[in-house]
């Protein structure tokens, strides 16, 4: 568990250490382990009868653990922004929106949140000036949450640093980017998504 300090119990196992892990508390990603944890629970779920599903552990776990590096790496390039990649996402929303707004139930749709988690965001964005709360100009019901010329400023300063420092180079050989693309793209379908 995360301490006070900012120091993780090194008793915890890799598999279940939060991304906070080194994208807070070290600049730099935590020395490798000597044997991949993910393999090692492969052999483990064989070894106790669950072969048939070793795999599909193997994989669902791995892509957790991938989510928590990405998520560390994107962080690390919007934590000087005073920015958390749900924020990011809703000031790229806005800023590709025709209009640079959009109303607040139609962001949770898109962004696929909770609505409080729309105004939580809304809050944190307006108190920086990157984002203000509109009147909706038909619906009396709606409010409209509009780009500001700030928030466009720190959305395109973003987007410049994740392009140079992360979806630049996401960490797999190019080839695979694609194929991983689709992959996901075809578990996202089957799950529903889109």
């Amino acid at each position: 568990m995360a301490r006070g300090n900012g120091i993780v119990d090194s008793a915890i196992h890799p598999l279940i250490r939060p991304a906070i892990f080194w994208s807070t508390a070290l600049v730099s990603p935590p020395k490798p382990l000597p044997t991949d944890p993910i393999a090692e629970a492969h052999r483990q779920w064989t070894a106790h009868g669950w072969g048939g599903v070793a795999d599909g552990m193997a994989a669902v776990t791995s892509l957790m653990r991938a989510q928590q590096i990405l998520l560390a790496r994107v962080d690390e390039i919007l934590r000087p922004l005073d920015l958390t990649f749900a924020r990011y996402e809703l000031l790229m929303l806005l800023l590709f929106s025709r209009r640079g707004s959009l109303p607040l139930s139609r962001i949770g749709s898109l962004l696929q949140v909770h609505p409080t988690s729309v105004t939580s965001a809304v809050d944190r964005l307006e108190a920086r000036g990157q984002v203000r709360r509109q009147p909706h100009p038909t619906d009396r019901r709606a409010i409209l949450a509009e780009i500001t010329d700030d928030g466009r400023a720190t959305a395109l300063a973003a987007t410049e640093k994740l392009n140079e420092s992360v979806f630049a180079d996401p960490g797999l050989p190019e080839n695979g980017v694609r194929e991983l693309v689709d992959l996901l793209t075809d578990l996202r379908s089957r799950a529903g998504d889109f």
